[in-house]
């Protein structure tokens, strides 16, 4: 039941990468047909952003309440309603109110998913779903781009979208038995402070997260780790074209390997798992991405440094994310870990939401040269919070939920 509830979970982390390309990629057309302006899918992105801020630090009142079961599919069911909302919308605005639900349903799956695979299974499958994660992302563009070739248009490339995620939806309503009798992990039995059950105990909130020792510290990780990775992502190409001379066509395909490191890599860490801790993982790709960096500044002939740069960093940033939220319940208890996600959560996409806009102004009134010093910037606050952390958890040994 363990193994099929996982593949439950597998498929899960698939779909709901599949989502979240789709605007970027349907966009240049989306905008002509509704006679919205290109830059206008900033505030799409941004309510979406918002709105999975809230469900996010709302996931640990839900969970507790409903269960992660619960909480999972009635998220995704949300969002697979507001996909077919995002057909259907006659105009801009009514993308910008759909935009809410798709943001709450989205916040809720990625804390109620996230805490759970860190409690009850081995550190591989975190980074092998975060993987699965990426494969979906990098399919749903795929998608789209059928339904537009195909004369169908953008409305029928989310609606393929929103049929996947209903299928999704009822599985996980049929898979509920499943996460009801889920065994946690053995390990987790012989934590210092035993969780208590749900019953027993109320949700923390953000004053309770920020009160815990090392809480500020991890949450700063995940807030700097989502500004390198989302800064690289989105102004990756525009440096390599402004900073570096590097004709466009050329820029766009390079950048996208930035993407596809991210996901080879975390495909390669869920075997290297298991041999490592999660902050040995942790500290490697940390390592990785400072070896991007010092890589992409190297005089190197034909750019050569730029590309083989962006790709380590994205090998680097591989490992950070699925890493830092298994390693959460290990520092500070399953009793604490999904308020702790949650609110890691919200952090992580005020990190995207906020930081690439930032480097934005500083390429525009000083240089987009900084970029790979923007990208360093984080990565030393990242390190310095992440040994931070070390030094004061150092009683909870993470290594053990392995």
């Amino acid at each position: 039941m363990a193994s099929l509830l996982l593949a439950v979970i597998y498929i899960a982390f698939i779909s709901l990468g599949l989502p979240d390309a789709l605007l970027g990629a349907a966009w240049p057309t989306m905008s002509q047909d509704l006679g919205a302006s290109v830059s206008w899918a900033g505030g799409i992105s941004m309510t979406i952003s918002a709105a999975t801020i809230c469900s996010a630090l709302l996931s640990d009142r839900m969970t507790l309440r409903f269960g992660a079961g619960r909480v999972t599919a009635v998220s995704v069911g949300v969002t697979a309603a507001a996909l077919f909302g995002f057909s259907f919308a006659p105009n801009y605005w009514v993308l910008v109110l759909l935009a809410i639900p798709y943001g709450l349903g989205a916040g809720g799956v990625d804390a109620a998913l996230n805490n759970y695979v860190a409690i009850h299974y081995e550190s591989r499958h975190m980074s092998w779903l975060h993987c699965m994660w990426g494969v979906g992302a990098l399919i749903g563009p795929y998608v789209m781009g059928y339904a537009l070739a195909g004369g169908q248009g953008w409305p029928w490339g989310y609606r393929y979208i929103g049929f996947l995620q209903v299928a999704l939806t009822a599985i996980l309503i049929a898979s509920l038995p499943l996460w009801k009798s889920r065994r946690k992990n053995p390990v987790s039995t012989h934590a210092e402070n035993a969780a208590p059950q749900h019953s027993e105990r109320k949700p923390l909130g953000l004053k309770g997260v920020l009160a815990i020792r090392g809480a500020k510290e991890i949450l700063v990780m995940f807030l700097c780790y989502c500004a390198i990775e989302q800064t690289a992502m989105l102004w990756g190409s525009s440096y390599m074209v402004l900073g570096e001379g590097i004709d466009k066509t050329t820029a766009a395909r390079w950048a996208s390997l930035f993407c596809i490191g991210i996901t080879v890599g975390r495909g390669l860490s869920g075997f290297i798992t298991m041999k490592l801790s999660d902050p040995a993982m942790i500290r490697l790709g940390q390592a990785l991405i400072a070896a991007g960096v010092i890589i992409m500044l190297l005089p190197l002939p034909n750019h050569l440094g730029v590309l083989v740069g962006l790709v380590v960093i994205g090998l680097g940033c591989a490992p950070v994310y699925p890493c830092v939220i298994h390693s959460t319940p290990g520092y500070f208890g399953e009793e604490n870990s999904q308020a702790i996600v949650g609110v890691q959560m919200a952090f992580a996409y005020v990190g995207s939401m906020l930081m690439p806009p930032l480097f934005g102004l500083i390429a525009q009134y000083v240089t987009i040269g900084l970029f790979p010093f923007y990208l360093l910037a984080f990565l030393v606050l990242m390190v310095v919070m992440h040994e931070s952390l070390r030094r004061k958890r150092g009683g909870v040994r993470p290594e053990s939920v392995d």
